[in-house]
């Protein structure tokens, strides 16, 4: 075996991690793409009706849904575009029961069409991002940083997916 490795540049370098890059964003793309699926089949079930205020309804779990597919795709697109620098989470975490209690008022049907048109248009970023885009960062309550990437697969898709479990668990799916 040729030993090349050692003959490697940053240019070398950026063209693997935009290789690696390209690939995760896909799978990224169609792990949202099946959350959104499986949240199409099973958001139809979802009957209006508020919680008992110590727990979410179906209804209000939907509307959560809806409110941090919105709040995130816009997040991943405007840092892998390169448009914001920093970002309050926490604000966003604080603000979280006021957007559910005020997106519940809406129907569960439209709730989940708004869900599943934001989902498109974060699938779309993710399949058409440079690769670089999705390594773009931002700062986190000027503690931490996140990249476009961390923030679709966290925030976005591994919480979407957990609040889906959650939803076919109360539905009887």
């Amino acid at each position: 075996m040729e030993i090349e490795s050692t003959a490697f540049t940053i240019a070398d370098l950026n063209g693997f991690l935009d290789e690696m890059q390209d690939h995760d964003r896909h799978v990224l793309a169609g792990r949202l793409e099946r959350a959104s699926r499986r949240l199409g089949e099973i958001g139809a079930r979802v009957k209006p009706g508020r919680g008992d205020g110590k727990d979410w309804s179906d209804h209000e779990l939907l509307a959560h849904i809806t409110t941090l597919s919105k709040y995130y795709g816009v997040l991943v697109h405007r840092v892998a575009g390169g448009q914001i620098a920093e970002v309050n989470l926490l604000d966003s975490v604080h603000a979280r029961d006021i957007a559910i209690d005020q997106a519940a008022e809406q129907a569960p049907s439209d709730l989940l069409q708004m869900a599943l048109t934001d989902h498109e248009r974060t699938i779309k970023t993710l399949r058409s991002a440079d690769p670089g885009a999705l390594r773009r960062s931002v700062r986190i309550d000027g503690e931490a940083s996140m990249t476009a990437e961390e923030l679709a697969r966290l925030p976005l898709i591994s919480h979407l997916e957990t609040h889906i479990e959650q939803l076919e668990r109360s539905l009887g799916s």
